[in-house]
């Protein structure tokens, strides 16, 4: 059985209070370790070591900053094999996707920031008396950062690079149902010669934790990636501290396809943007818009590949949809889609849990589920299920392709097909949403912003974006 403890101060440790909680493998739905189950004494204690970390790490040179995140980089890259079984058990996803995506990303992520956080510097202005303006970014001192389940060390890594990079100290909360690579990769941060201090990571529930995590006086930004609920949460919670606050969540983003598309290539890559990762990255198209003219014949295909989709055990170089990341998320899920047969939506395929063989008899699977005939404004058309759930619907003009992308409530991202670049160029203006791609979905340069409007979000994360925000920015006027 795996012990998945605190790192703080640079040190493993349990719970104050002793309490431990189990951690599933979800391609199985069995045990498989314990985690420290943390309260607000535990981050308190975390606080105080970041606290005690940042005398040294705000004097740290940067080339030497940099140096250790490389060397940190490396170090996931040499345990690559490690990290990706960790990822594949802790989360349900096929193995191969692990490898070409998640652990691959998190040490890009570490590597882009320390890199960047070279090149990162204030400007200087004269103004006509002679004056000299200076402007400075400074670290802000502790932040928490707090990341999801759905990617775990890719997320997890995204907001602690470029928060120690430019000299902050951390109190990172990754997910209670994936924590394993979190511990893992504390073991890495430690073997690479950080001081203690400049991370901690605390484990446990939000509610045990999440209070402490963003009102504590000494934290000075909140960095999260998770529901829009929680996140409604944090922001209420923080709305009289004066705190910087980046809140990444969900969505209910469109795939808008039109008639003039590349089609072959259109089809395919909407497989992997309506069911990569179960459906369970934020970024996934759940709402397909067809021009009319082309409806049927989508359809036809797009429900035949789905058919043959293998769903099942992560481990196996044939599964393309792996198990549900959670009991209380397959149950979710299949709440959602009896939510979609009482709104009388017709389910062309999928729509039910899949049962596996012999040791994954009881992991949590689901079928790829398409649904049709469903107005834009019902439930399952508003409300973020996150699984490998979609429908599609169908519009005639532009006017009212747009009108049907924007009827919801997020507004994280958007794919558009069409070989016309005015008409492109016209829909990524109108569209509501951070992130629209054009003919491809999932192309990220880290150097882009990230983010949402609407409930999807405040605020930007990646490239420049993210070492603002973990910076004050201060301008010093010298006078003659």
């Amino acid at each position: 059985m795996i012990e998945i403890r605190n790192y703080i101060g640079g040190e493993w440790k349990d719970a104050i209070s002793g309490k431990k909680m189990d951690v599933i493998d979800p391609s199985k739905g069995e045990k498989y370790a314990n985690l420290s189950f943390s309260n607000e004494e535990d981050v308190k204690d975390a606080i105080h070591s970041a606290q005690e970390g940042w005398k040294q790490w705000k004097k740290t040179k940067r080339e030497e900053r940099v140096n250790l995140m490389l060397k940190l980089a490396d170090l996931i890259d040499e345990h690559a094999e490690l990290l990706i079984d960790a990822e594949t058990k802790d989360n349900g996803k096929p193995r191969k996707l692990a490898a070409r995506v998640d652990i691959p990303r998190a040490s890009a992520n570490i590597r882009f920031f320390a890199h960047a956080v070279s090149q990162f510097h204030g400007d200087s202005f004269v103004m006509d008396d002679g004056s000299l303006n200076v402007t400075t970014y400074d670290p802000l001192g502790i932040v928490s950062c707090i990341s999801p389940w759905n990617l775990p060390l890719y997320l997890f890594t995204w907001k602690i690079a470029p928060a120690i990079a430019t000299g902050n100290t951390v109190v990172a909360k990754p997910s209670e149902v994936t924590p394993y690579t979190a511990f893992l990769f504390s073991q890495l941060f430690h073997e690479a010669g950080f001081p203690a201090g400049v991370l901690n990571i605390v484990n446990g529930v939000g509610g045990e934790v999440g209070e402490e995590l963003v009102k504590n006086k000494l934290i000075k930004a909140v960095s999260f990636t998770g529901s829009t609920r929680t996140g409604r949460i944090i922001s209420e919670s923080v709305a009289g501290e004066f705190k910087k606050v980046s809140l990444e969540m969900g969505g209910k983003n469109p795939n808008v396809i039109f008639a003039d598309c590349d089609y072959d290539k259109m089809l395919a890559t909407t497989m992997h943007s309506s069911f990569s990762n179960q459906g369970q990255i934020c970024l996934c198209g759940s709402r397909i818009l067809v021009e009319k003219s082309i409806a049927s014949k989508f359809t036809n295909d797009f429900v035949q590949r789905t058919n043959k989709l293998k769903v099942g055990p992560p481990t196996d170089n044939e599964t393309k949809v792996g198990a549900i990341v959670s009991k209380e998320h397959f149950e979710k899920i299949l709440s959602c889609i009896e939510t979609a047969k009482k709104e009388k939506g017709d389910i062309l395929c999928g729509g039910h849990a899949l049962k596996m063989e012999g040791e994954y008899a009881n992991g949590y699977y689901i079928a790829p589920t398409i649904i049709t005939n469903m107005d834009q404004n019902c439930k399952t058309n508003q409300e973020e299920i996150f699984g490998p759930v979609v429908t599609i619907d169908t519009f005639e003009t532009e006017e009212e392709a747009i009108q049907k992308a924007n009827a919801t409530q997020y507004g994280l991202s958007a794919t558009v097909w069409t070989s016309d670049n005015r008409k492109a160029i016209r829909m990524s203006r109108e569209i509501e949403a951070g992130i629209v791609w054009i003919n491809s979905w999932l192309k990220r340069d880290l150097r882009t912003p990230f983010g949402g409007v609407k409930n999807s979000g405040v605020g930007r994360e990646g490239g420049i974006e993210a070492l603002k925000f973990f910076t004050e920015v201060k301008n010093t006027c010298f006078s003659q």
